[in-house]
């Protein structure tokens, strides 16, 4: 926490429901108590939103992902204009994980663009800024009209596999859209890198053709963006394993888990499956190959640096 520590003056840090204790420790790590609020529902559902402290004049963080349910979108926005019609002087969304992400092009007929219709009603509840880790496509960033600092989980993840004793590591790409997130990764660990050829029929459905690289006898770390029915994760490690890999481990900076990604992963030859807290996961998913690191001092750098106007992009090494 030394050097971290922000003044309270001027600064409020605000949390929705989406993914308190990640909010709690950032912080922490801060040296700040989250701004007092209240946040209910009345008997039909409707949210609620009122700041119970005064941020006129204030530098307001708002900490929430916006993973599903869509209530979590609403809780943000709704927040965003409490403290705007609360006179802050500057409003950040601090989204560690930025929900609706892949719907990012028109890919299909008929279909909506949601990662820029999110955009859209962020800007347009009044947020001057946003905070990110480790978008689905980096192109989102030109979705919002408003600065935004997306940053990387690459070096929480690399650090935890440094501290092992793996046999000639190979960085293993699920996808062809993951390569550049798994070269980043290779350089970083000093490993190689292969690539796995992937088709999908259908939406949360993969098919394994091909392996592009050497991963006979070798320690294996799958590296993607997120995982989300694990499909394509627990698909892959069986052709590494058919192919004679070592040890298999994964990585993900976003843990959705969600349908029977559980059950798939603990079915697998994965023997750890490294996620960060950017979602926060219920017990019952927590399981014994599952190993959740924190973002929160990531985070909460980026937010102080924010907060005293310094460049923010020697986070991105």
């Amino acid at each position: 926490m030394d050097g971290l520590a922000v003044p309270s003056h001027g600064f409020k840090l605000l949390s929705g429901l989406a993914n308190r204790p990640l909010a709690e420790e950032i912080g922490r790590q801060l040296g700040v108590d989250l701004c007092k609020l209240t946040l209910t529902r009345f008997s039909d559902g409707e949210i609620f939103v009122r700041i119970d402290e005064n941020v006129r004049g204030n530098d307001v963080f708002i900490v929430q992902s916006t993973n599903a349910p869509a209530e979590n979108i609403m809780e943000v926005l709704l927040l965003i204009d409490a403290a705007k019609r609360a006179s802050a002087a500057r409003v950040t969304v601090v989204m560690p994980y930025y929900g609706y992400a892949r719907q990012d092009r028109k890919d299909q007929p008929r279909v909506a663009i949601g990662a820029k219709l999110m955009a859209n009603m962020i800007v347009g509840a009044g947020a001057d800024r946003v905070l990110s880790i480790d978008f689905h496509q980096h192109q989102l960033q030109g979705f919002f009209d408003i600065p935004v600092d997306h940053l990387y989980a690459m070096p929480v993840l690399t650090s935890h596999f440094k501290k092992k004793t793996l046999k000639d590591v190979v960085i293993v790409a699920p996808d062809v859209g993951s390569a550049k997130m798994a070269r980043g990764f290779a350089k970083r660990l000093d490993a190689s890198l292969a690539i796995i050829d992937k088709r999908r029929p259908r939406a949360n459905v993969s098919e394994v053709v091909n392996v592009v690289g050497e991963v006979e006898g070798r320690d294996c770390i799958l590296a993607d963006d997120m995982i989300d029915t694990a499909g394509t994760i627990t698909e892959a490690a069986h052709a590494l394993k058919r192919l004679g890999a070592n040890d298999i481990y994964a990585c993900a900076t976003h843990a959705l888990l969600s349908g029977p990604a559980i059950q798939r992963l603990q079915d697998s030859p994965i023997k750890e499956v490294a996620v960060t807290d950017t979602i926060k996961l219920p017990p019952e998913r927590h399981i014994e190959k599952l190993t959740i690191l924190s973002v929160g001092e990531l985070l909460s750098k980026a937010i102080r640096y924010t907060h005293a106007e310094q460049s923010v992009s020697s986070l991105f090494d």
